[in-house]
């Protein structure tokens, strides 16, 4: 075959996506705080577009002659926006991003407290080391001979900053390969310090730190954390009774006393910041139904501005570039204003058909919360299933019965003897009553949860009943056994 050029026709379809399209997709996916500071945004960048002032609802301003400091908008349309006014007043003001404050973590606690310490440069490398080893739960995630090596690497290396210093004699270091001893002894001064239990290498060691800077070394919760502890992770509250000569009901107070403690030190001092959640809808009950209401009183109301539509209106006046910078603008602020209509109506409508199918949720709780799926929404109110997708991610609804994220109310469901489906989030929740609510002597197992469900007509598997209980966080009746 010769290669070469040719010339030809083909026919093809193809789907191109309108950007307009991918921003009213994002304004869709947006939380309420990230809108608003989208279309703060857009009111600095769209000089078309502006905000309703809540006194333009009730009474409209009358038609007053031009003041000498008011802006031309004709002049700044057609020459920039080097026109007079009050343009210096507002060139003055400088604006600051705000930015949230740094927060002290577990590693800035355990280095104040190393710092504070009387101990030579040496040991401080050490501790260094150790510190930087510790993860955020606490816990030290290295062997010991790993930070063994990396400190005498790094005392070995000629390029590090104490070499270089021990070259002067008035600062005379000692570089010299450290011990595991002393490794030893500096994971001991850290294990030290707070909070309680903190560079322990495993659960048992971290309990057992906890119990010694308590000063309960000699009590029969440390013994059985020190020499029982498998015996004690499985509640073997026989075996331990045997071996210590006492009831199982000692065993078990002394497991109780166990549970008090931290099983994960480092978290007390991780980033706990609050979260919060502005509602992204309002569901109030009044004279016996339900309505749902924009919770959009913070978002920016915005219009098209009297200015400078007026001047636009003429666009014989100008060319070229203006002229398409004017019209560009004018269009995107009226396709921003119906995009958030858009957006808001289609909240309500995804909010109004999921009140009406969990009506039995508002009124008597989780355990009647039905299956619903983003494809019922989406046909209900004739839109795609991504589009709800959209609608009801990181969206929150505020209730009679507190605050909800949308995705809250989708789940799959379990059938039923009386012909309707039960939604998988109540049939947990109904697990988790049985569970708070059974005789601690004698727990429920998987197959007695079944039986009990079944008498309210739900018909569900052993195996799930175990996997929602894994979910919920809830042992097994072996395991939640009291004596």
């Amino acid at each position: 075959m010769r290669p070469g050029l040719t010339t030809g026709l083909r026919m093809r379809q193809e789907l191109k996506v309108n950007p307009r399209l991918y921003q009213a997709m994002d304004l869709l996916y947006m939380p309420l705080l990230d809108l608003q500071a989208h279309l703060k945004q857009e009111l600095v960048n769209n000089p078309f577009l502006d905000m309703v002032e809540p006194i333009e609802d009730e009474l409209e301003e009358p038609e007053e002659k031009k003041d000498e400091d008011e802006v031309d908008w004709e002049e700044i349309l057609l020459n920039g926006f080097d026109a007079g006014g009050r343009r210096a007043e507002f060139e003055e003001r400088e604006y600051f991003t705000p930015t949230a404050a740094a927060t002290r973590d577990l590693w800035d606690h355990l280095h104040d407290q190393l710092s504070l310490m009387k101990l030579d440069l040496r040991e401080i490398l050490i501790g260094e080391e150790i510190i930087g080893n510790i993860d955020r739960e606490g816990f030290l995630t290295c062997p010991l001979g790993q930070i063994f090596e990396a400190v005498n690497n790094y005392l070995s290396d000629p390029n590090n900053p104490w070499a270089m210093d021990a070259v002067d004699p008035d600062h005379p270091l000692d570089l010299s390969p450290i011990t595991a001893e002393d490794v030893e002894y500096m994971l001991g001064v850290i294990q030290a310090f707070d909070p309680s239990g903190i560079g322990a290498r495993d659960l048992r060691e971290t309990l057992l730190l906890q119990l010694r800077d308590r000063e309960e070394m000699d009590t029969l919760a440390y013994r059985i954390i020190h020499d029982h502890f498998d015996e004690l992770v499985n509640h073997r509250w026989s075996e331990l009774s045997k071996e210590h000569g006492i009831t199982p009901q000692a065993v078990q107070a002394a497991a109780d006393e166990v549970s008090k403690l931290d099983p994960k030190p480092g978290l007390k001092y991780s980033d706990s910041s609050d979260a919060y959640v502005i509602p992204d809808l309002t569901i109030e009950k009044v004279d016996g139904r339900y309505y749902v209401f924009h919770n959009d009183t913070t978002l920016p109301r915005l219009k098209l501005s009297r200015s400078y539509r007026e001047v636009a209106a003429d666009r014989g006046q100008f060319e070229g570039e203006n002229k398409t910078f004017i019209s560009k603008k004018l269009n995107s602020a009226q396709w921003m204003i119906q995009a958030i209509e858009q957006r808001r109506q289609t909240m309500l409508k995804v909010m109004n058909f999921i009140v009406d199918r969990q009506r039995d949720f508002f009124e008597k709780g989780v355990e009647h919360l039905r299956p619903l799926t983003l494809r019922e929404v989406a046909e209900h109110i004739d839109m795609h299933e991504s589009t709800v997708s959209r609608v009801t991610n990181e969206k929150f609804v505020q209730t009679p019965r507190g605050v909800f994220p949308l995705k809250f109310f989708f789940s799959s469901g379990l059938s039923t003897d009386y012909g309707e489906d039960v939604s998988a989030r109540g049939v947990r929740a109904q697990i988790k009553k049985l569970v708070a609510d059974e005789n601690s002597k004698s727990p429920l197992t998987d197959q007695a949860i079944v039986d009990l469900l079944k008498k309210d007509g739900v018909q569900i598997a052993r195996r799930t009943v175990a996997k929602y209980r894994d979910q919920l966080g809830i042992l097994s009746a072996r395991m939640r056994k009291r004596v």
